[in-house]
């Protein structure tokens, strides 16, 4: 063998051994960011999981917010991403506890009746009016001392919680999307999609509990969201008797 093959053959198997190496090294760290996705969501491969739908106030009962429907197609393709499977299961026909399989929950207690006991026992800290005659206290939030009102279309709030089992069951987390309206339900979903990697850098596996405000939802749908405030500690903490309850 010459030396003009020789160097040809060590080019080639130079090539070789870096596009090997490439690739491994890409497959390492894809597998790596999909471990992370599915610790954060509590979603190991093939594991179940259950979205928790709620009705259309006023509604029949299977009926479903177009948002709302939205908002699932949004989790659906979270939960497809890490190689796990969803259970779409009505709000009035889920009776289990929680931390067996990670729970995604959409949809205001007014209407959704699991919400409704997550907030009891998980938020106690937080209080939704659910009085549809309450004018513009319709909807608004009270988490701690704070209050939040609807300004419908313009300045609408939601919840965006992920609470860990804290010693429940296997340890899989429920995720809540509660909103003041069903439309700030997909823009709590979609700033979960879109900043699960920021979250989980900032959380890691425990739980917090966010206000996002949703913006112009009139004109720019589910889209531009900001972040009120963490407020994870005034969530998990009761409020006092004294406080006037509003519905939860």
């Amino acid at each position: 063998m010459n030396d003009d093959l020789r160097n040809i053959v060590l080019g080639l198997v130079a090539t070789g051994i870096s596009a090997c190496l490439g690739w491994i090294a890409r497959t390492s760290l894809w597998r790596r960011k999909l471990r992370r996705k599915q610790a954060f969501f509590g979603l190991p491969d093939h594991s179940e999981s259950l979205l928790v739908v709620n009705r259309n106030a006023g509604g029949p009962d299977l009926s479903v917010m177009r948002y709302d429907v939205f908002a699932l197609l949004e989790l659906a393709a979270l939960i497809k991403d890490c190689h796990a499977h969803a259970q779409v299961v009505a709000h009035d026909a889920t009776q289990q506890g929680f931390g067996e399989r990670t729970e995604f929950c959409v949809g205001g207690p007014y209407s959704n009746r699991r919400m409704a006991a997550h907030l009891s026992s998980l938020l106690p800290g937080v209080r939704m009016n659910v009085e549809t005659d309450a004018g513009p206290e319709t909807g608004a939030f009270r988490i701690g001392g704070e209050h939040y009102r609807m300004d419908g279309g313009r300045s609408e709030y939601v919840l965006l919680a992920r609470i860990g089992a804290d010693g429940h069951g296997s340890g899989r987390p429920v995720f809540l999307f509660c909103g003041q309206r069903a439309i700030t339900n997909q823009a709590a979903t979609r700033y979960l999609a879109r900043h699960h990697e920021r979250l989980h850098r900032k959380y890691g596996t425990g739980s917090f509990v966010l206000l996002l405000k949703v913006l112009n939802s009139q004109a720019y749908g589910p889209d531009v969201v900001e972040l009120v405030a963490d407020v994870t500690r005034a969530a998990r903490t009761p409020l006092p008797e004294t406080a006037p309850a509003t519905g939860a």
